[in-house]
């Protein structure tokens, strides 16, 4: 029987521990884990968690009210789409903009899966139906090229979490901390290559 790593949870001969490295960011972050994604070599998800401090990993399909409950103003971070209503998933409210002005008062909530899996998560936790979504903007192509993406723009958990935390602070001009988060980022998905 292999033996794997308590921290990231990956077989020790492919330890991304190494890897971590701790990017700030006044956001909270959650992120839900489908659980077939939880042993996937291939995932980002708890790289992710590993590198933000302020983040929380939560494993299931269908979660309990308590994982939702915050003080903070929640976003979620999913694409509208078309389907969306075809697949009884309600249309959410918008986003208030005077929620972007206090960036220590935001928590995002990120889901981890295939499209597939992530449509369930939505479908069946509908508090995530009653949050405003964070559409992300200018978009580059995805660079985890270890996952096939059906879509250019379709991005890892990692990148398209990295890309919110960047747009949220760009709203509020915090330059600095946007180089740093994308330079971090970008090191390690280029460190996952390795892995193919």
């Amino acid at each position: 029987m292999r033996q794997s790593c308590a921290n990231c949870l990956r077989p020790k001969t492919t330890c991304i521990c190494h890897l971590v490295v701790a990017v700030h960011s006044d956001i909270d972050v959650l992120i839900l884990q489908h659980p077939l994604e939880v042993l996937e070599t291939k995932g980002t998800a708890r790289l992710l968690h590993l590198c933000l401090p302020n983040s929380t990993i939560a494993v299931n399909e269908v979660f309990g009210e308590d994982i939702f409950l915050s003080s903070k103003d929640s976003i979620l971070l999913y694409p509208i789409t078309p389907e969306d209503q075809s697949l009884g998933i309600a249309a959410p409210p918008k986003l208030n903009p005077n929620v972007l002005k206090n960036l220590e008062n935001i928590r995002l909530i990120s889901i981890d899966g295939t499209w597939r899996k992530s449509r369930k998560i939505i479908i069946k936790n509908p508090y995530l139906q009653t949050l405003p979504r964070l559409v992300l903007q200018d978009l580059p192509a995805g660079q985890y090229t270890i996952r096939k993406a059906r879509k250019p723009h379709q991005l890892s958990t990692l990148e398209a979490t990295c890309a919110a935390l960047a747009q949220l602070e760009m709203n509020m001009q915090k330059f600095e901390p946007i180089t740093q988060s994308f330079t971090a980022f970008n090191a390690l998905v280029a460190s996952q290559m390795q892995f193919k």
